[in-house]
């Protein structure tokens, strides 16, 4: 199941919108086959280590990361092709989250006469699908907030002069972060401030994720780079806004983008309802590069489900913009406590990723 995993990790820039899966079959205590699912539209894990394996995967073992699925998609059910190879056991890591297939690939395998155990290392698979499993589970993406700072906590000079806290290395750690979401999501103040792409630069054959701007007041640049060609054949810009008193929206779409209006009470951008859209057009992950005002708001309202922490060896001062645009706080009780997932050094900054914790009462 280690292999299997390992295998699943390779379609980890590339299975969007699908899950990342990977598959090994074993026959009297050798590898006889083995897949990964690279790509949205391609055979599944199975598949591919079925074909390798042949006539071998009778009354072999199949370990596989995900239940295999049981309805028509893009491609056929993966368990009846499991099923025809007529296998001793399955052993499945995680059940799948979505709807459709949920416990029924493996009530399709037992109906067979298939022996069938769910668990071996499912919570290492659930974590390779984070943000397919939430999006399949609570209809939102998994958000993800990657932060850079100094030491003492600050994001940017007072002036608003924030490139490049980090280093290198740390920034281009922050491309696999990209290449491995669904989406970007930025502010309109990022924009202005620094004038970023927000692309993958790992290679020119790279997978462009959406990138998703909230603009309440549509003050979008039309020259900014966001907006250049041809990158906007690659990356599409998705800007959600809440007003448009300066009647800019239809300059913005003749430069390529798409609009969507999503205003709260407040004439600000729902950003609730803008995560669920991300969710309704498949987007799993969601990484957020933004100031402290977007990360503010996202997390006071509990809409960030990771960080990531570069924290570079600087110091910046008191003066100079913090991470979250917070209300304030009086006592103790009311601080977010974090858990710590890994710490480590990248390049001469430190990287910390932890996840909010969700007290219950």
């Amino acid at each position: 199941m280690n292999l299997a995993l390992r295998l699943a990790a390779q379609g980890l820039y590339t299975t969007q919108p699908n899950p990342r899966v990977g598959c090994v079959i074993v026959r009297d205590h050798q590898i006889v086959g083995q897949g990964a699912h690279l790509k949205a539209g391609e055979p599944h894990a199975e598949v591919f280590a079925l074909r390798q394996a042949g006539e071998l995967a009778h009354d072999a073992d199949i370990y596989v990361t995900l239940e295999p699925c049981s309805h028509f998609g893009k491609t056929p059910p993966c368990v009846q092709a499991v099923i025809a190879a007529k296998p001793k056991r399955v052993i499945i890591a995680m059940q799948d989250p979505n709807p459709l297939v949920a416990g029924r690939g493996v009530d399709a395998l037992r109906a067979q006469g298939v022996e069938v155990a769910v668990g071996l290392l499912g919570q290492e698979a659930s974590a390779l699908n984070a943000g397919f499993v939430s999006r399949m589970t609570h209809g939102m993406p998994y958000v993800r907030s990657k932060i850079a700072a100094s030491l003492d906590g600050r994001t940017a000079l007072n002036n608003g002069k924030s490139q490049w806290i980090t280093g290198e290395a740390a920034r281009q750690d922050v491309q696999h972060w990209r290449a491995q979401s669904c989406a970007i999501l930025t502010g309109i103040g990022t924009v202005l401030a620094d004038n970023p792409s927000m692309t993958v630069r790992l290679d020119p054959t790279a997978r462009q994720p959406l990138r998703v701007v909230v603009d309440s007041h549509l003050q979008m640049p039309l020259d900014c780079k966001m907006l250049a060609f041809p990158l906007l054949a690659q990356s599409p810009v998705l800007i959600a806004y809440a007003e448009d008193t300066q009647q800019r929206s239809a300059a913005l779409m003749s430069q390529g983008a798409e609009l969507i209006f999503l205003p709260n009470d407040k004439c600000r951008v729902d950003l609730q309802k803008l995560l669920l859209e991300l969710a309704q057009r498949g987007v799993n992950e969601v990484l957020v590069e933004a100031g402290q005002g977007l990360n503010g708001a996202l997390l006071n309202a509990d809409l960030i489900d990771e960080f990531v922490f570069y924290y570079a060896p600087k110091l910046m001062g008191s003066t100079a913009h913090g991470m979250f645009a917070m209300p304030e706080f009086t006592a103790m009780q009311q601080v977010p406590d974090l858990q710590v997932l890994d710490v480590r050094l990248v390049g001469t900054d430190i990287r910390v990723c932890a996840k909010p914790i969700v007290h219950t009462a």
